[in-house]
């Protein structure tokens, strides 16, 4: 005689399996809230700084506050008096963003590949932290260790001999100001070196072994093999590396407040003392009549308008050429 056997009841395992699927569902949702949380901040901060800024781009036309080249600041409380054009703060902020990143990408990358590929690995750790390190000195240690000590000791000598042995190329004649464009960018290319190289070491350490061995194995040498396999494979997080830096480059105040000269001109010579979006900002708001706050406040609308549009070309960038690199890397 033979009996069946009746299934056993479910057991804490299985009870178990179904708060695992509750949490995973409520894990899920904190996380869509806290992803809509980002878009729900910056939207707030978008449409409340357009909406206090909407009176000076309908006194001055917004084309007109944009392209604008002068900027005279008025002092009334109910009414625009004054004249508000932003192109020079414009100008400004994107040739010293442009003056760092010409400066920094190439040398983190340099740094980057030093430490992946060829520094011996207590060095390798010790210069990894150094970089993470250097990322969290705060700007207004730069700034004042640029105005102070560092470009009067090695960048103004530099600026002067270039003024003087090659001033016969405009973008590069003098005279050479205390506080400029390049001296600013300068600075600002070694505050936004240790966020570019760190990303860009994380990135280029991620580089597919396997066809780093496969071209090893068909003879190459290691920098052709980092020619032709790793940079190539590395070129999309290289320039979301370098889209970073640049963010911070576009933002920074104090450092670039220090050193950019304070001008309300713009010029297109390397050794001009002009000013940017947010040094700007910074160096008038405390002191602004109501009007002038209000244009400060559109200034502010810019530069978000000039940070969006820079990413959404780094976009392109990726798209464009990401899929092109990673073919020819195989």
């Amino acid at each position: 005689m033979t009996t069946t056997d009746t299934p056993a009841p479910p057991g804490p395992q299985l009870a178990g399996r179904g708060l695992g699927r509750f949490a995973d569902r409520a894990f899920a949702l904190v996380l869509l809230g806290a992803g809509l949380s980002v878009l729900v901040i910056l939207a707030a901060i978008v449409i409340r700084t357009t909406v206090d800024a909407w009176p000076v781009f309908q006194y001055q036309g917004f084309f007109s506050f944009i392209t604008g080249t002068e900027w005279r600041a008025g002092f009334s409380r109910n009414e625009f008096t004054g004249t508000y054009g932003a192109f020079p703060f414009v100008f400004g902020t994107l040739f010293v963003a442009g003056i760092a990143l010409v400066f920094a990408l190439p040398l983190a990358i340099a740094v980057s590949v030093y430490i992946v590929h060829y520094a011996p690995l207590k060095l390798r750790t010790s210069l990894s932290y150094v970089v993470e390190v250097l990322a969290a000195v705060p700007s207004i240690i730069f700034g004042l260790w640029g105005l102070l000590w560092f470009v009067p000791t090695f960048i103004q000598p530099v600026s002067n001999w270039t003024a003087r042995n090659l001033g016969f190329i405009p973008f590069l004649d003098g005279p050479v100001a205390n506080v400029n464009y390049f001296h600013a960018g300068f600075v600002l290319a070694i505050m936004i070196l240790p966020i570019i190289t760190a990303l860009t070491r994380e990135i280029i350490a991620a580089a597919p072994i396997s066809e780093q061995e496969a071209a090893y194995g068909l003879g190459a040498t290691k920098w052709e093999v980092i020619r032709s396999v790793v940079l190539p494979r590395s070129f999309s997080g290289i320039v979301g590396a370098s889209m970073l830096g640049l963010g911070r480059a576009l933002g920074e105040t104090i450092a670039v407040l220090m050193l950019v000269g304070g001008s309300q001109r713009y010029g297109f010579r390397l050794f001009f003392s002009g000013d940017t979006m947010a040094a700007h900002i910074a160096a008038t708001f405390q002191d602004a009549a109501p009007e002038t706050i209000t244009a400060l406040l559109g200034i502010g609308v810019v530069l978000f308008l000039v940070t969006m549009v820079v990413n959404m070309v780094a976009r392109g960038i990726v798209w464009r050429f990401g899929f092109k690199a990673t073919g020819d890397a195989i």
